[in-house]
Parts: C-alpha cells; sequence; structure tokens
C-alpha cells in the first residue's frame, strides 16, 4: 500500500483532549478501511500564518499512513465535515521516517539553548550612564567656577 503524510490543523478554542478524540475517531475510520497509522505527532498549539475562519493559532497534528487511496478518500471526507478542522494537507511520500519531524526537534532544541545574558536594566545602558557622566562632568565645572 502507499504510503502518506498528514498534516491537520484544528480549531485553537477546543481543547488538546478533544483534538485527540477527533483524531482517535479518524485513525478509528481509517483501520476499519484497511489502513495503518505508523506515526502520530501533535505538535501544540501554533500561531497560523494569516487567519483562518477567524482564528489565529490551531492545534497541529501529523499522522504517518500506510493506506490504500481509498481510505484515504474517505479520511478527507470526513474531515471536511468536521467543523473543528481548519485545514489539512496530505502528500504521498516514498517512506515515513521514525525521527521526529522538524517542528518537535526544532521545539527541543530552543528549549536546551542558552539564552544568552540576562538584557540591561534600564540604569545599566549605555545612554543612561552617558547622561550621568555628563551631568558629573557639568556638576564639576560648576563647583570649580564658584
Amino acid at each position: 500500500m502507499p504510503l502518506y503524510e498528514s498534516v491537520l490543523i484544528a480549531r485553537s478554542e477546543i481543547t488538546q483532549q478533544q483534538v485527540d478524540t477527533i483524531f482517535d475517531a479518524v485513525v478509528a475510520q481509517l483501520e476499519s478501511d484497511g489502513a495503518e497509522v505508523k506515526k502520530r505527532e501533535y505538535w501544540g498549539l501554533r500561531n497560523l500564518a494569516y487567519r483562518i475562519k477567524k482564528n489565529r493559532k490551531g492545534h497541529y497534528v501529523l499522522l504517518g499512513l500506510d493506506a490504500p487511496p481509498a481510505a484515504i478518500n474517505e479520511m478527507e471526507r470526513q474531515l471536511r465535515l468536521n467543523e473543528d478542522v481548519l485545514r489539512f494537507l496530505t502528500i504521498k511520500v516514498e517512506e515515513i521516517e521514525e525521527a521526529p519531524s522538524a517542528p518537535l526537534s526544532r521545539r527541543d532544541d530552543r528549549e536546551r539553548s542558552f539564552r544568552g545574558p540576562k538584557p540591561a536594566g534600564p540604569d545599566d545602558r549605555e545612554e543612561f550612564r552617558a547622561r550621568d557622566e555628563f551631568r558629573a562632568d557639568r556638576d564639576d565645572d560648576l563647583i570649580e567656577e564658584e
């Protein structure tokens, strides 16, 4: 059977548990049609590039499928009918990678990375130091003139 990857975006107003129940129903329908789910990843609540049906965020889920084309057609039909699913994209692939996908691995790198030194407070910034030095010089000149 051909291999597919499908990315689905659900509305942000629903909870993660509701997202899981939606995709459990999709997986159950696929398995009843003779498909096998090889990979399932929840990417989390992420910002959308543009508004979709008045939503700025969405729950992203990736499915790796080994399915006949008829099962994919039925899955896409069911997703079109579901009001909580904003968008989906299914593509045919040569193989399904077992390693975590790019969004998940990138998120892990960000959590482990060093964020740099703490930003300077308002009194440590260069323009405040320069102003204070200027005032100190001016005060010294006033004292000498007296």
